[in-house]
């Protein structure tokens, strides 16, 4: 039994919706050999995924309420900064309940978006307690997080949605699976090359640019021994530079993946 990817093997439906038409499609897509087929992943990977997912749905929802609890408080002129790390200065500027500038109405609601805030981040919590406890004890999460940029969540993450990393010929073809090469927009002897394309796995790709910005922001406080990352923060964006060294970084988990052993940072990188 194989599972092909759904968007390989639409361009080959010929007119129409019909089981037959259909059946005519994925018996061609299987001909192809380029078009790989998709992994079965274990009832643990499920788990895992699952355990991923509602982390993010929980942190998407107490999202939405720390906006939705600010912009009630601004139309009373209660005001404070955005982000998840300024939710602190926020509730320090909700006054008591004995102020008369919120009505009684309007303050219960208030209590019942903050009560809800808790309990997401209780929630959040204690999954995310579940997930470093596992990777306590799992060895390859352990390898994964040495190195630079990953951390329990993303080596989670790739260890749940990556079943079998042999599949991809190289680490190039990893990176672009996950969407971090540029577009090719080639016709005769011109080649242009756009911007990333974004596609593959979205999780895996805006975890590794969020531990990318992290390293970036260590480089630009205290510096870096690599030579190869001051010459592209010297002469390139922020941005750009974020996904340059979150391409690198997946290569190197392909790397850790498919041969095994331990991250060692290279020569530059390392102390005396």
């Amino acid at each position: 039994m194989k599972i092909l990817p759904a968007q390989y093997v639409k361009p080959f439906v010929m007119r129409g919706k019909t089981d037959a038409t259909d059946a005519a499609a994925i018996t061609e897509a299987m001909k192809r050999p380029d078009i790989r087929s998709v992994p079965v992943k274990t009832a643990a990977q499920q788990a895992a995924t699952m355990t991923l997912r509602t982390r993010s749905f929980f942190v998407r929802q107490r999202a939405n309420a720390v906006n939705a609890l600010r912009g009630f408080m601004a139309e009373f002129g209660l005001v404070a900064d955005r982000g998840i790390a300024n939710f602190g200065k926020l509730v320090a500027a909700l006054p008591d309940r004995t102020d008369a500038r919120i009505p009684p109405a309007a303050r219960m609601m208030l209590d019942e978006i903050l009560a809800e805030i808790e309990t997401l981040t209780a929630r959040i919590q204690r999954i995310e307690e579940q997930i470093a406890a596992h990777a306590k004890e799992d060895e390859e999460i352990r390898r994964l997080t040495a190195v630079p940029g990953i951390g329990t969540l993303t080596a989670s993450a790739f260890q749940a949605n990556v079943p079998d990393p042999g599949l991809f010929k190289s680490a190039r073809h990893f990176s672009a699976w996950l969407g971090l090469t540029p577009k090719q927009n080639s016709s005769g002897e011109k080649s242009r090359s756009g911007r990333i394309s974004r596609m593959g796995n979205g999780e895996l790709r805006s975890l590794l640019y969020i531990g990318a910005m992290g390293v970036l922001s260590a480089a630009r406080r205290f510096g870096t021994r690599s030579a190869w990352l001051r010459r592209l923060m010297d002469r390139r964006p922020l941005r750009v530079v974020a996904v340059a060294l979150a391409n690198k970084t997946a290569r190197v988990v392909w790397a850790l993946l498919v041969k095994g052993g331990a991250y060692h940072a290279p020569a530059e990188l390392a102390g005396t």
